[in-house]
């Protein structure tokens, strides 16, 4: 599970002030931790297809912002793909 700590860092790190949360950048970082927490719980549990379901409606969100932020600046989404290390 992703503790405030990481966050809070996430959150300055992507957003630049602790209170900028919204940023689409921020969310997709939140939500890449969250997918990447949850990859190690189903290596202990595969058959917690609950959770699994869970973790499919996270990638399709974060899909759906790294689209919008591709259609905005093109730039801004391949030094956030960059830093995330999403598409290998």
């Amino acid at each position: 599970m992703v503790t405030s700590e990481q966050k809070k860092e996430i959150i300055t790190k992507f957003g630049g002030a602790e209170t900028n949360t919204g940023d689409s950048k921020v969310q997709v970082a939140l939500l890449t931790a969250r997918i990447n927490d949850l990859q190690a719980h189903f290596k202990e549990n595969p058959k917690d297809h609950a959770s699994r379901r869970g973790l499919l409606k996270l990638v399709g969100q974060r899909r759906r912002l790294l689209k919008y932020i591709k259609n905005r600046d093109i730039d801004v989404y391949r030094e956030l793909i960059a830093q995330l290390g999403l598409r290998k």
